[in-house]
């Protein structure tokens, strides 16, 4: 199953195509982090030049920048010429990137450059000369941020998540792999005993920051402490239990939720000291 698009975009073409410009309306659109090849080499690169073994070497680099980001969760957006398949080879090394082909020119200043470039066989987006770089950006950040869909088929899942851990994870994941998509929905069950420590806003954070990688592909909501889930004839719903591995299944939450709530409450003493 692919996941949600690549968090590392690489948008490229001929200089004068406006890919600066793109990339500078695309990012706060997602937060993301720009890397501009021209100041990579101003700053970081500046032991190389523009031969073909040093356009390669300057693509890994770049590529090494984004997957750097990409790690933390986050979007990194190179804003690259990158003319040649061995140098895209090079920025892909470490990851998969969702490719932005700006094909608004046919030729640019640099006759060098010009000689050099190959178009590519493979992209995600290209980029044509009509359109804003503002409508492009929008494209470009459906595409790689999705919103989830109410009106698709969608599996459910309740649960205390007191915390959420690898194991709600692999479920939550299987489901979605099979439905397309999942509705999370969390009881409201926050100290109710002492297995519910946990606000639901703290389980939130925990269930977003475990699924990261599934971005628009499910929803959390917040419902009543469930214990009974009842249904009448021909209601068209499917009822599975979702069995995975042992391993899966013996993650404890309760000395997950013990070590959770050991931290908690040693947090806000380290602070005031």
């Amino acid at each position: 199953m692919r996941v949600t698009a690549p968090r590392k975009i690489l948008i490229m073409g001929l200089p004068g195509a406006g890919k600066t410009t793109l990339a500078n309306a695309l990012a706060p659109r997602l937060n993301a982090v720009v890397f501009n090849a021209d100041e990579v080499r101003s700053n970081v690169n500046k032991d190389l030049g523009f031969d073909e073994a040093d356009r390669i070497e300057h693509a890994t680099r770049m590529g090494w920048l984004c997957d750097q980001v990409v790690r933390t969760g986050g979007f990194a957006i190179a804003d690259f010429i990158c003319p040649i398949p061995a140098a895209r080879a090079a920025f892909l090394k470490g990851g998969p990137a969702f490719v932005v082909w700006l094909d608004r020119i046919q030729i640019s200043r640099f006759s060098d450059t010009n000689r050099l470039f190959v178009m590519p066989e493979q992209f995600d987006v290209r980029v044509d000369a009509e359109g804003s770089p503002q409508y492009w950006a929008e494209q470009i950040c459906r595409l790689v941020r999705p919103v989830f869909n109410s009106q698709k088929p969608t599996a459910l899942f309740v649960g205390r998540y007191q915390p959420f851990h690898d194991g709600h994870k692999a479920l939550i994941v299987e489901g979605i792999r099979r439905v397309g998509q999942a509705c999370i929905a969390v009881r409201d069950t926050t100290g109710v005993d002492a297995s519910n420590p946990f606000d639901f806003e703290y389980v939130r954070s925990r269930i977003e920051h475990g699924l990261r990688a599934y971005e628009g592909l499910y929803v959390i909501v917040r419902v009543p402490n469930i214990t009974s889930v009842m249904y009448g004839r021909d209601v068209r719903y499917t009822i599975e239990r979702l069995d995975l591995d042992q391993s899966v299944h013996q993650i404890s939450a309760t000395n997950i939720r013990a070590a959770e709530v050991r931290t908690l409450a040693i947090g806000p003493a380290a602070t005031a000291e």
